[in-house]
């Protein structure tokens, strides 16, 4: 399991971009798009998939609106954990987890299923999370987002700290 600064320090991993509203929206259509095709479907995989999607989106609405970039799915579910914790509990963060966990397992292999308790609980709480997001969006504050980009600036600036002092030692012991 990777850990947040990994995700830092990967290229396609946590960065800071320009927060951005409407791009917040889009991810929220999309993730209502998402809800629909739970209901729609009758393939159970595809339930456990649009129930993960769902959540994920509505997840990186809120992070489109703060102004963070990422590309894999279990950064930005670090992220959440690591700088979201005021708005979101650790039960759902270990929610989101577990549905990505369970959405790789049915979408990427044929011999790894998920438990039909799993799969509901999946697909009574993503409307639930979506709203949970939306309602975030509607509330979050403009110095609440400079906050948590304050604090994303400082840990980046932590970890080229670290990274610096690494090579520094290394190049001592040389």
């Amino acid at each position: 399991m990777k850990d947040i600064d990994w995700c830092f320090r990967k290229g396609n991993g946590i960065s800071l971009v320009e927060p951005n509203k409407n791009l917040a929206d889009s991810y929220i259509l999309k993730s209502e798009d998402s809800l629909k095709e739970i209901t729609n479907s009758q393939s159970k995989d595809w339930k456990v998939i649009t129930a993960y999607y769902s959540t994920y989106q509505s997840l990186y609405a809120v992070l489109s609106r703060i102004g963070i970039k990422c590309e894999i799915h279990e950064c930005t579910i670090k992220f959440m954990r690591k700088f979201l914790s005021k708005y979101f509990t650790e039960e759902e963060c270990n929610f989101i987890k577990k549905s990505c966990e369970s959405r790789n397992n049915v979408q990427y292999y044929t011999n790894k299923d998920i438990t039909d308790s799993q799969r509901n609980l999946m697909i009574k709480k993503s409307p639930e999370f979506v709203v949970k997001c939306k309602n975030i969006l509607q509330k979050i504050t403009e110095q609440e987002i400079n906050s948590i980009r304050n604090e994303v600036t400082a840990f980046q600036s932590n970890l080229k700290k670290s990274k610096k002092e690494l090579i520094k030692n290394w190049e001592t012991r040389c």
